[in-house]
Protein backbone atom coordinates (compact mmCIF):
# COMPACT_ATOMS: atom_id res chain seq x y z
CA UNK A 1 0.00 0.00 0.00
CA UNK A 2 3.13 2.09 -0.33
CA UNK A 3 0.89 4.17 -2.94
CA UNK A 4 -1.99 4.80 -0.91
CA UNK A 5 -2.21 7.97 0.41
CA UNK A 6 -2.66 8.40 4.20
CA UNK A 7 -5.72 8.59 5.77
CA UNK A 8 -3.79 11.53 8.31
CA UNK A 9 -3.89 13.51 5.35
CA UNK A 10 -7.70 14.34 5.00
CA UNK A 11 -10.31 16.56 6.91
CA UNK A 12 -13.67 15.05 5.80
CA UNK A 13 -13.11 11.49 5.04
CA UNK A 14 -16.33 9.42 4.05
CA UNK A 15 -16.24 5.90 5.67
CA UNK A 16 -18.95 3.48 2.92
CA UNK A 17 -19.76 0.36 4.75
CA UNK A 18 -20.96 -3.03 4.10
CA UNK A 19 -21.40 -6.32 6.08
CA UNK A 20 -17.68 -7.50 5.16
CA UNK A 21 -16.83 -4.98 7.48
CA UNK A 22 -18.52 -7.48 9.89
CA UNK A 23 -17.66 -10.45 9.00
CA UNK A 24 -14.67 -10.50 11.11
CA UNK A 25 -16.71 -10.21 14.07
CA UNK A 26 -18.20 -13.30 13.29
CA UNK A 27 -21.47 -11.84 11.65
CA UNK A 28 -21.94 -13.49 8.04
CA UNK A 29 -22.14 -11.35 4.85
CA UNK A 30 -25.18 -11.87 2.60
CA UNK A 31 -23.97 -12.57 -0.79
CA UNK A 32 -20.06 -13.74 -0.18
CA UNK A 33 -18.98 -17.01 0.54
CA UNK A 34 -21.15 -18.24 2.97
CA UNK A 35 -23.47 -15.34 2.97
CA UNK A 36 -26.58 -15.41 4.45
CA UNK A 37 -28.65 -15.37 1.12
CA UNK A 38 -26.97 -18.75 0.53
CA UNK A 39 -28.18 -20.49 2.74
CA UNK A 40 -32.20 -18.85 3.08
CA UNK A 41 -34.38 -17.80 0.87
CA UNK A 42 -35.47 -14.11 1.14
CA UNK A 43 -38.29 -14.34 0.07
CA UNK A 44 -39.46 -16.37 3.33
CA UNK A 45 -37.91 -14.06 5.87
CA UNK A 46 -36.64 -10.69 4.34
CA UNK A 47 -39.51 -8.93 2.91
CA UNK A 48 -42.87 -7.33 3.76
CA UNK A 49 -45.01 -9.67 1.87
CA UNK A 50 -43.48 -12.60 4.34
CA UNK A 51 -44.27 -11.25 6.65
CA UNK A 52 -47.36 -10.57 6.35
CA UNK A 53 -48.36 -13.96 5.42
CA UNK A 54 -46.26 -15.30 8.55
CA UNK A 55 -44.88 -12.48 11.26
CA UNK A 56 -43.91 -15.11 13.61
CA UNK A 57 -41.67 -17.25 11.17
CA UNK A 58 -40.06 -14.21 10.08
CA UNK A 59 -39.13 -12.94 13.70
CA UNK A 60 -38.34 -16.87 14.38
CA UNK A 61 -35.30 -15.93 11.77
CA UNK A 62 -34.71 -12.34 12.97
CA UNK A 63 -34.59 -13.19 16.22
CA UNK A 64 -32.24 -15.40 15.44
CA UNK A 65 -30.20 -12.94 14.09
CA UNK A 66 -30.61 -10.48 16.67
CA UNK A 67 -28.93 -12.99 19.30
CA UNK A 68 -25.96 -13.69 16.91
CA UNK A 69 -25.27 -9.94 16.81
CA UNK A 70 -25.75 -9.65 20.41
CA UNK A 71 -22.81 -12.07 21.06
CA UNK A 72 -20.20 -10.46 18.80
CA UNK A 73 -17.84 -7.53 19.62
CA UNK A 74 -16.83 -4.90 17.70
CA UNK A 75 -13.22 -5.73 15.61
CA UNK A 76 -10.52 -3.47 14.72
CA UNK A 77 -12.24 -1.77 11.61
CA UNK A 78 -15.06 -0.40 13.73
CA UNK A 79 -12.80 0.58 16.70
CA UNK A 80 -10.05 2.56 14.19
CA UNK A 81 -13.15 4.13 12.19
CA UNK A 82 -14.53 5.37 15.73
CA UNK A 83 -10.70 6.75 16.69
CA UNK A 84 -10.59 8.26 13.38
CA UNK A 85 -13.61 10.58 13.73
CA UNK A 86 -12.75 11.26 17.28
CA UNK A 87 -9.79 12.87 16.09
CA UNK A 88 -10.91 14.36 12.89
CA UNK A 89 -14.85 15.18 13.96
CA UNK A 90 -15.97 16.43 10.05
CA UNK A 91 -15.37 12.12 9.29
CA UNK A 92 -18.72 10.73 8.13
CA UNK A 93 -19.53 7.10 8.25
CA UNK A 94 -22.60 5.48 5.66
CA UNK A 95 -23.28 2.16 6.02
CA UNK A 96 -25.18 -0.90 5.00
CA UNK A 97 -24.87 -2.28 8.02
CA UNK A 98 -28.09 -2.91 10.40
CA UNK A 99 -25.90 -4.77 13.50
CA UNK A 100 -24.92 -1.58 15.55
CA UNK A 101 -21.27 -2.54 15.84
CA UNK A 102 -20.11 1.07 15.20
CA UNK A 103 -22.18 2.49 17.28
CA UNK A 104 -20.42 0.12 20.34
CA UNK A 105 -17.12 0.64 18.99
CA UNK A 106 -18.05 4.64 19.59
CA UNK A 107 -18.58 5.81 15.82
CA UNK A 108 -21.17 8.97 16.23
CA UNK A 109 -23.72 9.20 14.68
CA UNK A 110 -23.88 6.56 11.54
CA UNK A 111 -26.09 7.45 8.88
CA UNK A 112 -27.95 3.73 8.57
CA UNK A 113 -28.94 3.09 4.74
CA UNK A 114 -30.65 0.14 5.42
CA UNK A 115 -31.99 0.50 9.45
CA UNK A 116 -31.07 -1.32 12.60
CA UNK A 117 -32.03 -4.74 14.11
CA UNK A 118 -32.25 -2.78 17.32
CA UNK A 119 -35.08 -0.59 16.17
CA UNK A 120 -38.42 -1.77 16.14
CA UNK A 121 -41.33 -0.50 14.05
CA UNK A 122 -45.07 -0.32 14.86
CA UNK A 123 -46.36 -2.57 12.01
CA UNK A 124 -49.86 -0.50 12.59
CA UNK A 125 -48.79 2.94 13.64
CA UNK A 126 -45.16 3.40 11.79
CA UNK A 127 -43.12 4.66 15.74
CA UNK A 128 -40.11 3.47 16.23
CA UNK A 129 -38.57 2.43 19.55
CA UNK A 130 -34.96 0.96 20.09
CA UNK A 131 -35.15 -2.44 21.56
CA UNK A 132 -32.18 -4.16 22.62
CA UNK A 133 -33.50 -7.51 24.45
CA UNK A 134 -32.77 -11.02 23.03
CA UNK A 135 -35.12 -12.49 23.29
CA UNK A 136 -37.73 -10.14 22.90
CA UNK A 137 -40.06 -9.99 25.60
CA UNK A 138 -42.83 -9.28 22.91
CA UNK A 139 -43.50 -9.35 19.46
CA UNK A 140 -46.49 -7.09 19.42
CA UNK A 141 -46.65 -3.13 19.99
CA UNK A 142 -49.39 -1.81 22.93
CA UNK A 143 -51.63 -1.65 19.94
CA UNK A 144 -51.92 -5.19 19.56
CA UNK A 145 -50.03 -4.76 16.06
CA UNK A 146 -47.33 -7.16 15.32
CA UNK A 147 -43.57 -4.98 15.44
CA UNK A 148 -41.32 -5.53 12.76
CA UNK A 149 -37.53 -4.98 12.48
CA UNK A 150 -36.84 -1.47 11.39
CA UNK A 151 -34.55 -2.14 8.37
CA UNK A 152 -34.76 -2.58 4.57
CA UNK A 153 -36.20 -5.33 3.48
CA UNK A 154 -35.82 -6.75 -0.20
CA UNK A 155 -38.75 -4.27 -2.03
CA UNK A 156 -38.63 -1.28 1.12
CA UNK A 157 -37.69 1.74 -0.21
CA UNK A 158 -34.82 3.84 1.14
CA UNK A 159 -35.70 6.60 3.71
CA UNK A 160 -34.96 9.90 2.16
CA UNK A 161 -34.11 11.40 4.65
CA UNK A 162 -30.96 8.99 4.93
CA UNK A 163 -30.52 9.27 1.21
CA UNK A 164 -29.92 12.73 1.30
CA UNK A 165 -27.77 12.73 4.39
CA UNK A 166 -25.28 10.07 2.53
CA UNK A 167 -25.57 12.53 -0.97
CA UNK A 168 -24.62 15.74 1.55
CA UNK A 169 -21.86 13.89 3.21
CA UNK A 170 -20.09 12.38 0.32
CA UNK A 171 -20.31 15.49 -2.07
CA UNK A 172 -17.93 16.94 0.81
CA UNK A 173 -15.71 14.35 0.99
CA UNK A 174 -12.00 14.89 0.62
CA UNK A 175 -11.83 11.05 0.98
CA UNK A 176 -13.72 8.03 0.21
CA UNK A 177 -13.12 4.60 1.63
CA UNK A 178 -15.23 2.15 0.65
CA UNK A 179 -15.23 -0.90 2.85
CA UNK A 180 -16.39 -4.73 2.67
CA UNK A 181 -19.29 -3.63 0.27
CA UNK A 182 -20.32 -6.31 -2.65
CA UNK A 183 -21.38 -2.88 -5.15
CA UNK A 184 -24.51 -4.95 -5.98
CA UNK A 185 -27.59 -3.74 -3.88
CA UNK A 186 -28.53 -0.51 -5.18
CA UNK A 187 -29.63 2.61 -4.70
CA UNK A 188 -27.11 2.00 -2.27
CA UNK A 189 -24.25 1.04 -4.60
CA UNK A 190 -24.26 3.62 -6.39
CA UNK A 191 -23.63 6.74 -3.36
CA UNK A 192 -19.90 6.27 -3.61
CA UNK A 193 -19.91 7.85 -7.26
CA UNK A 194 -21.06 11.27 -6.17
CA UNK A 195 -17.58 11.24 -4.07
CA UNK A 196 -15.96 10.06 -6.95
CA UNK A 197 -17.26 12.63 -9.27
CA UNK A 198 -17.10 15.93 -7.02
CA UNK A 199 -12.96 14.77 -6.79
CA UNK A 200 -12.27 13.03 -3.53
CA UNK A 201 -9.38 10.28 -3.09
CA UNK A 202 -10.93 7.02 -3.43
CA UNK A 203 -10.24 3.66 -1.66
CA UNK A 204 -11.99 0.56 -1.59
CA UNK A 205 -11.36 -2.22 1.08
CA UNK A 206 -12.37 -6.09 0.21
CA UNK A 207 -10.96 -9.56 -0.04
CA UNK A 208 -12.47 -9.53 -3.67
CA UNK A 209 -13.30 -7.61 -6.66
CA UNK A 210 -16.74 -5.96 -7.00
CA UNK A 211 -18.24 -4.60 -10.08
CA UNK A 212 -17.15 -0.56 -8.66
CA UNK A 213 -13.63 -2.05 -8.68
CA UNK A 214 -12.95 -0.01 -11.74
CA UNK A 215 -13.61 3.26 -10.37
CA UNK A 216 -11.72 3.77 -7.66
CA UNK A 217 -7.92 5.06 -7.40
CA UNK A 218 -6.75 2.82 -4.97
CA UNK A 219 -7.87 -1.20 -4.36
CA UNK A 220 -6.63 -2.58 -1.18
CA UNK A 221 -7.43 -6.39 -0.97
CA UNK A 222 -6.78 -7.27 2.89
CA UNK A 223 -9.18 -7.91 5.88
CA UNK A 224 -10.80 -4.02 6.88
CA UNK A 225 -8.28 -4.77 10.60
CA UNK A 226 -5.05 -4.89 8.52
CA UNK A 227 -6.01 -2.22 5.90
CA UNK A 228 -7.29 0.57 8.10
CA UNK A 229 -4.85 0.51 10.50
CA UNK A 230 -2.33 0.83 7.99
CA UNK A 231 -3.54 3.43 6.31
CA UNK A 232 -4.34 5.41 9.74
CA UNK A 233 -0.63 4.97 10.95
CA UNK A 234 1.30 4.98 8.14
Amino acid sequence: MSNVPSLRDFSSIVFFTGAGLSAESGIPTYRGKGGIWGKYNYEDYACQDAFDRDPDHVWDFHELRREKIASCNPNGGHETIAAIQAEKPDTKVVTQNIDGLLQRAGVQNPIELHGSMWRLRCSEEGHVIENFDVPLASRRCECGAYWRPDIVWFGDSLSEVDMQAAENALVNADCLVSIGTSAAVYPAAALPRIAMETGAVSIEINLEDTPMTPYYQHAIRARATDALAQLWNA
